[in-house]
């Protein structure tokens, strides 16, 4: 149930239901040793990365999308009442047009929702997030579907040491909507930059960047580029959206940045001023899932306990484009979803 505004007011927006899902095969470090000239003790150590998910072979983004709102569901039956809008934060659609949001809408009782796919990449999910946010604050939406998605096995090449090893598949949803006066979304601050453009792309139709820059079949990146600029954004964007919040870093509980390479969270930490100790990190486990590494994270720190009611959070990201994203925001842990399990535990017992 959530406070009625006073007169006049905005509204509160935040997240009012999580659900998550990682397909079956992992795909360990040690998979890698035979395909190319590498090892487990190296990977790890570079990245952080031990192991990742991959999609089957007939699995699309589509249908881990919908797998991740199915558990939404199962978390919270009633969670998807009131939405008339689904935006899918995607890199891997499994189509130009039908629009994958479409597609998900459309198998979980949301058909004739409105439907659209956001690409930015792996800042999409705090994209989407905003876009949320406005338009519920705009009146053109009520309550708003937004799923992170990705099946990034289907667009790497997997010869290649430089993408395969990072790169992992799976899916977040959140539902944004009202709730209680003093929490939710604060403030966001989004950008991007062409001119990084060629350190980080996939291609679809052309077979060029403006300016020539040829593409290959697969998604290319140029690491070292990105290293650089991921480490300078993701602690510029942080410390931008807290001081438009009229917040420290010393305000923040918790710390949600994409998880791209433990190297790049470190040191963007260090640059916004922020200990790991208060940083959730789950890149070990699932690599690099573009879109869905935000609401993965988020929703394991919640289900576990980490991420409680009242709690300051900050969520930052970069991708491909280059595009950056980040957003402050007062959890609401008031929902079924939003609690974590022994919470939910007790008050079933």
């Amino acid at each position: 149930m959530t406070a009625s505004p006073t007169p006049g007011s905005r509204p509160s927006i935040g997240i009012t239901a999580l659900g998550m899902y990682a397909p079956p095969t992992v795909v360990t470090n040690a998979d890698f040793e035979a395909r190319m000239d590498t090892s487990a003790e190296w990977i790890e150590a570079r990245t952080g990365i031990r192991e990742r998910r991959w999609a089957g072979e007939d699995e699309y983004t589509s249908d881990i999308g919908v797998r991740a709102v199915r558990d939404l569901l199962a978390r919270d039956p009633d969670a998807l009442e009131g939405v008339d809008l689904v935006i899918c934060a995607t890199a891997s659609p499994d189509a130009l047009f039908p629009s994958t949001a479409a597609l998900i809408a459309g198998q979980v009782g949301l058909a004739g929702a409105g439907a659209f796919d956001l690409s930015t990449a792996c800042s999409g999910f705090v994209y989407g997030l905003s876009m949320a946010h406005g338009l519920i604050l705009g009146g053109t939406a009520q309550r708003v579907l937004v799923v992170g998605a990705e099946v990034l096995s289907k667009i790497i090449d997997k010869g290649d040491r430089g993408t395969a090893i990072l790169f992992g598949d799976g899916a977040g949803a959140a539902v944004v909507g009202e709730v209680p006066e003093g929490y939710g979304f604060q403030d966001f601050v989004l950008g991007a930059d062409s001119a990084g453009g060629p350190s980080l792309y996939a291609r679809c139709v052309a077979p060029r960047l403006p300016g020539g820059f040829p593409m290959g079949e697969y998604a290319g990146m140029n690491g070292r580029e990105v290293f650089k600029f991921a480490v300078r954004v993701l602690g510029d964007s942080g410390g931008q959206v807290l001081a438009k919040s009229g917040l420290s870093s010393a305000d923040v509980d918790w710390v949600i940045p994409h998880q791209a390479n433990i190297r790049i969270i470190e040191a963007a930490c260090e640059r916004v001023g922020l200990p790991m100790s208060k940083t959730v990190v789950n890149l070990g486990r699932y690599g690099n899932t573009s879109s869905a590494t935000v609401p993965l994270a988020l929703c394991e720190a919640v289900e576990d306990g980490r991420v409680r009611d009242g709690q300051q959070l900050l969520l930052v990201a970069f991708g491909g484009g280059l595009s950056w994203a980040a957003s402050t925001m007062k959890w609401w842990g008031g929902a079924p979803s939003l609690r974590g399990r022994a919470e939910r535990e007790a008050v079933t017992v």
